[in-house]
């Protein structure tokens, strides 16, 4: 049979693995995956990798993928982190099979829980949980047994039917997997499957106070729905030889789902346990969730992070069984491709600086004429056509495209010096206008007419283009400049503390930004370039602010240059 190939020329084992299973005619040729997330917290990037492979191997084989809440933790679950995933999923472009929840299975669990302690391999534990822990030994040492470990099978069914009930108090008792306490696998040493806590659950209620522990609950979930193949991150090698011995131990109404794990996907600058993003928001360093720096999926979204990248992305680095850290600018340089296919062009000046052309022509009334210009809207993409934009005699241009006396290699714009002024005319500087403290807060200049369009009939060559807007035209904006929220590759390197390498400057707000009036109409979350500056999403909510989602410069691209040089060398 030929190896699978991603689309980076790696093999995918997975895909193998399953078109293996499907010629063979494991499970009857069935391809069933299911996405499972604990719904403690939005879904971040990381995440995106497992919904490409659960959702993606169930594409490529005919199969269907659900979308599992493995809802078993009522202590730290919401509704709004289901509604989030939810909505995440749908924007990354997936169509669950069927969404549905761990705790459908309560009764379920319970039922097959009853039945391993009936077997005599499940019992109540009265210890506490710091007693258990220090029981199971470790690597090379074997555990210790519980003496609780050899009670009656009727006093355990007895002890877990009034743990049901709610006769004990949070942590009084759990129940455990008999197994074996010398088991070179630590999972298997006589796991908790359930412990007491008086919580309500988000769907449940009340009607239970025993929750089952994820072990327990995900393999089992995996058969009742007859999945096929149970795709994990690597983290989850270890729990494999539970999850097969609980349903080897059980009456499975189909054939044993198989666990496979790969490597998850982590990039650099940035961190993604739940725990420490949660952490940013409650100390007010990220506004939420959402915040455009955060790694979760709905922080990209906000940011303008199309999903076509993430998903391009995440399928051309391929699945693999060994973890790595991706660079951060890799994924930047999806992004950047695929905006530049799709994003229109407008103009936009961060830094507003004024400039005059006094010589530019004024109506009866003494008014300055508006001439307008007909300008693609993306040259990538003829078919979204062309937009006019006003020009005047009163312009914005960027502070920094004007300097006074300027510098080595300098082209813009300064006393004496020709520029373009995109699809415009060429104009010279011929004066400046100062405040108080001797800032340049004015550029006096003239155009020449010969030039609309840009060109000059004669023929002269000016080495600067530069964008602009029109001053009575223009519309106030704010803008969100972002850099890393981590300055180190790699979060906690040093320290051990991955908050310790937040970067102090990750964001930088602009107000009295000038944009064209045009952006007035588009609608929020759309992403437009602005040209010369990037990649810009307009925010859903906040009036005329603006995301940067990225730079126009591949810094992905630099890097890959820089890398081959060095080898050269």
């Amino acid at each position: 049979m030929s190896e699978s190939k991603s689309s980076n020329g790696a093999g995918d084992f997975i895909a193998d693995m399953v078109a293996a299973d499907i010629e063979a005619g494991t499970y009857g040729g069935r391809v069933q995956t299911r996405f499972p997330p604990e719904p403690n917290g939005y879904l971040h990037i990381g995440h995106a990798k497992a919904v490409t492979v659960d959702f993606g191997i169930a594409e490529q084989f005919g199969g269907i993928c659900k979308l599992r809440f493995d809802d078993t933790n009522p202590d730290t679950e919401d509704v709004e982190y289901v509604d989030s995933i939810i909505e995440d999923i749908e924007w990354l472009g997936y169509e669950p099979d069927e969404v549905i929840y761990a705790s459908d299975y309560f009764e379920d669990l319970y039922e097959w829980a009853v039945l391993l302690i009936k077997k005599g391999l499940a019992y109540v534990d009265d210890q506490d949980g710091e007693t258990i822990s220090a029981q199971r030994g470790r690597f090379g040492k074997p555990g210790v047994n519980s003496p609780y470990r050899d009670r009656s099978v009727e006093e355990n069914l007895d002890l877990f039917k009034r743990m049901r009930d709610g006769e004990f108090a949070d942590g009084e008792r759990v129940l455990r997997a008999k197994i074996d306490m010398s088991a070179d696998e630590m999972s298997l040493r006589d796991p908790v499957m359930y412990r007491i806590r008086h919580v309500p659950h988000h769907r449940t209620g009340t009607k239970w106070c025993i929750y089952p522990n994820y072990d327990w609950a995900h393999g089992q979930s995996d058969a009742l729905e007859h999945v096929t193949h149970s795709l994990c991150t690597l983290e989850f090698v270890s729990h494999r030889p539970l999850y097969d011995w609980f349903l080897s131990h059980l009456p499975l109404p189909a054939e044993q789902p198989r666990q496979t794990e790969f490597a998850r996907l982590e990039l650099t600058h940035t961190v993604t346990s739940k725990r420490r993003l949660r952490k940013l928001i409650e100390d007010g360093i990220v506004d939420g969730w959402d915040d455009p720096r955060m790694p979760t999926l709905s922080g990209l979204r906000r940011r303008g992070y199309p999903p076509a990248a993430i998903k391009n992305f995440c399928r051309d680095i391929g699945v693999s069984r060994t973890n790595s850290r991706q660079s951060i600018e890799e994924l930047e340089s999806y992004v950047r491709r695929e905006l530049n296919r799709t994003a229109q062009r407008r103009m936009g000046v961060l830094h507003p600086l004024k400039l005059t052309l006094t010589n530019w022509p004024k109506d009866e009334a003494g008014n300055p004429v508006v001439e307008y210009f007909e300008v693609v809207n993306n040259p990538e993409n003829p078919d979204d056509g062309k937009r006019k934009v006003a020009f005047t005699g009163d312009l914005y241009i960027e502070n920094d495209d004007f300097a006074e006396v300027p510098p080595p290699k300098f082209f813009r714009l300064s006393p004496g010096r020709e520029v373009r002024l995109r699809g415009a005319y060429f104009v010279t500087a011929t004066d400046v206008v100062k405040d108080a403290d001797g800032n340049v807060v004015e550029v006096i200049a003239t155009y020449d007419p010969e030039t609309k369009g840009g060109d000059a009939p004669d023929g002269r060559r000016v080495k600067s283009t530069m964008h602009w807007v029109s001053a009575p035209h223009a519309v106030d904006a704010t803008v969100n400049l972002y850099d890393k929220l981590f300055t180190a590759d790699l979060p906690g390197a040093e320290t051990g503390e991955p908050l310790d390498d937040l970067n102090p400057n990750s964001r930088e707000t602009l107000t009295g930004c000038k944009v064209e009036a045009s952006l007035s109409d588009v609608p929020g979350g759309e992403v437009v370039q602005f040209e010369r500056l990037g990649y810009f999403a307009k925010d859903k909510l906040a009036e005329m602010t603006f995301h940067r989602t990225v730079g126009l410069r591949d810094e992905w691209a630099a890097i890959q240059r820089r890398a081959q040089k060095a080898k050269k060398q």
